[in-house]
């Protein structure tokens, strides 16, 4: 293994190569930092190019993107409640709270460090343990992913929310929305109304540019027509005084938070393992995991840097985790390894158990690459933090405009359908009552996200285990994850119950 590692620290560190992970880097963090736009897109727009380029340079340019991606979306998350990409919605939660507290460089440094670190460990975790990950991510069946699901959902529904009842009732409603359309096994159309826009259901893209910053958009209008909303002014006034905080400060926080860093670099990594799972469960359930062991759940959602920390380090941990399934059993773990997996087949290469052993510089190439892509993070990130600042600095009249018009923009390029447009607008009134009366987002959003998971788990193993319903209880691994699920789900009732005989005994 060593000589391997060798081996791929020599074809990374070449010029061009070294060029094309900086390239690829600093794309992937454009492209996150895009609402609408994602790093699998950019990949597929860029294949003819990369087929001109040896396997080894395209692969490792591929990658780049990837990483520099999973970080960039938490740019506009922090800065405007827009994230860039799914797995930066829970870094919204607090990330943005603490932008309106006149700590976005703070959050930003959080972002780029958090986001690096959980990278690096994740590759690191990779050479060293990527025969035994493979192992995990094959035992992992059909019951397994649905307890996997019902956990992801108990842990946000019950701890991130502020309601139980109003998270349960969010996350039902997510669960219902992924229903809509064509069966994905029988092909009978569910909940359409006989409307044709509906067959190919309503798309998790429309559901949140909708009910973030579309409904940011209608806050606006609703509170000023004309010049700058109260919460833009007041933005604008803190941004005049923002810092960077220096290098050692960020360390130093890092360092306070250090068992949340490892713990959600951990969930990440796992989870990016699993087929299917990816970055955006990654960072709810991490999220959900520092609210859980935090001492303060209560303040989080109110500018908590933990809030940031968590969700980054374990998405882009995912990243690591992602590529294990993909290079050693030729199965992708998430939509953006699903077409580096494609371009390795264009390139002649078999991806699966073999690829250790046909074409051992590139998988160690491409580890290193990612480590050097994580490096470029901080780098890049620290470099053009106070440009990323300065955006909140534009007037009000050129940002909420731009906002609405690259929503709709991407709403139609989706399907190029007009009904998806209508739909943003629906939704995008949903989420300003929603904000209005503090219904949670987290769990709405996560209930779309696994709702086909879920489904199609549940459904696939009661064909498998002949209607067994109890089959989920059998099972060892999906067992302890129900039973995970339920004491996540019932904390809240805890814990008030335990406030409730304090204030007794007091």
């Amino acid at each position: 293994m060593f000589s391997n590692l060798i081996l791929g620290l020599h074809i990374a560190i070449e010029p061009v190569n070294l060029f094309l992970i900086a390239g690829g880097t600093f794309l992937g963090i454009l492209v996150g930092a895009m609402p609408g736009m994602h790093a699998s897109t950019v990949i597929v727009l860029l294949t003819p190019i990369t087929l001109f380029l040896h396997s080894i340079p395209a692969f490792l340019f591929s990658v780049a993107i990837y990483c520099g991606e999973l970080f960039g979306g938490s740019i506009t998350a922090i800065l405007f409640r827009i994230p860039g990409t799914s797995a930066a919605i829970a870094t919204t939660f607090d990330g943005y709270e603490m932008t309106k507290r006149g700590k976005a460089g703070e959050a930003l440094n959080a972002a780029i460090y958090s986001s690096a670190i959980g990278g690096l460990l994740s590759v690191f975790a990779l050479i060293m343990i990527v025969p035994f990950l493979a192992k995990i991510a094959i035992g992992f069946g059909p019951t397994e992913f649905f307890s996997l699901a019902i956990m992801g959902l108990s842990v946000i529904s019950g701890l991130a929310s502020k309601s139980l009842l109003k998270g349960t009732i969010m996350a039902l409603w997510g669960l219902l929305i992924a229903t809509v359309g064509m069966d994905n096994m029988v092909g009978v159309e569910r909940l359409t109304f006989n409307l044709l826009s509906l067959r190919m259901g309503i798309s998790f893209v429309i559901v949140l540019l909708g009910i973030l910053p579309l409904a940011q958009v209608f806050k606006a209008i609703t509170e000023c027509f004309r010049g700058e909303t109260k919460e833009k002014r007041i933005l604008r006034k803190i941004t005049t005084q923002i810092k960077i905080p220096p290098f050692w400060s960020a360390i130093n926080s890092l360092f306070k938070y250090r068992i949340t860093l490892l713990k959600s670099s951990l969930i990440g990594l796992i989870i990016g393992i699993l087929p299917g799972a990816g970055g955006t469960i990654a960072s709810f359930l991490s999220y959900g995991e520092a609210v859980r062991s935090s001492k303060y759940p209560e303040k989080f959602g109110t500018g908590m840097v933990e809030g940031v920390i968590a969700p980054e380090a374990a998405n882009n941990a995912s990243s690591g985790g992602a590529m294990v399934p993909m290079l050693t059993l030729g199965i992708p773990g998430s939509e953006t390894t699903a077409i580096l997996l494609g371009l390795l087949v264009l390139h002649g290469l078999r991806p699966g158990p073999m690829l250790l052993i046909e074409a051992p510089d590139l998988v160690y190439s491409c580890f290193i690459g990612m480590i050097i892509a994580n490096i470029f993070i901080i780098i890049m990130g620290v470099s053009m933090s106070k440009l990323f600042i300065r955006l909140l600095q534009l007037p009000n009249y050129f940002i909420y405009p731009g906002i609405l018009l690259l929503c709709t923009i991407a709403a139609f390029n989706l399907r190029n359908s007009w009904s998806d447009v209508w739909m943003l607008f629906i939704f995008g009134i949903i989420g300003y009552f929603m904000e209005k009366y503090e219904w949670p987002v987290a769990p709405l959003v996560l209930g779309m996200v696994l709702g086909n998971l879920l489904e199609d788990s549940f459904r696939r193993a009661l064909l498998i285990y002949n209607g067994d319903f109890f089959i989920f209880f059998k099972l060892p691994i999906s067992a302890i994850l129900l039973t995970i699920a339920f004491m996540f789900y019932l904390a809240p009732f805890i814990r008030t119950m335990k406030k409730r005989l304090n204030k007794k005994n007091a």
